[in-house]
C-alpha cells in the first residue's frame, strides 16, 4: 500500500500547476505571486524530488526559500509536517 501512496503523491507533485499552487497557497494562508508559483512548479517538474527522504525535502525547501523567502519556506515545511501527521502518514517519510 505504501508504494501506491508514494506513487500517487509523486504523480501529484509532478502534475501540480501554478494555478493549483496559487489555490493551495490561498487555502493555507501563504502569500506567493503568480511568478513565484510558476518558478516553484517549474522547479518541481524539472527536478526529481523525493519528498519521502529528509535530505531531498530540505533541498526542496531551500529552493522554495530562494524563490520566495525563508518565512514562506518555514511555513510550508511546518504545514507539510502537519498534513503528514493529520493523515497518519509519518511512517512513509524519513
Amino acid at each position: 500500500m505504501s508504494t501506491i501512496l508514494k506513487q500517487l503523491i509523486n504523480k501529484k507533485l509532478k502534475q501540480l500547476s501554478s494555478e493549483d499552487l496559487l489555490r493551495y497557497a490561498h487555502q493555507y494562508g501563504f502569500s506567493i505571486n503568480r511568478k513565484q508559483a510558476k518558478e516553484i512548479t517549474a522547479y518541481m517538474h524539472k527536478n526529481p524530488i523525493n519528498p519521502f527522504e529528509y535530505e531531498e525535502r530540505m533541498k526542496m525547501f531551500k529552493e522554495l526559500a530562494r524563490i520566495t523567502d525563508e518565512k514562506t519556506a518555514d511555513k510550508a515545511q511546518k504545514l507539510f509536517v502537519e498534513i503528514i501527521k493529520s493523515y497518519g502518514l509519518e511512517g512513509l517519510f524519513n
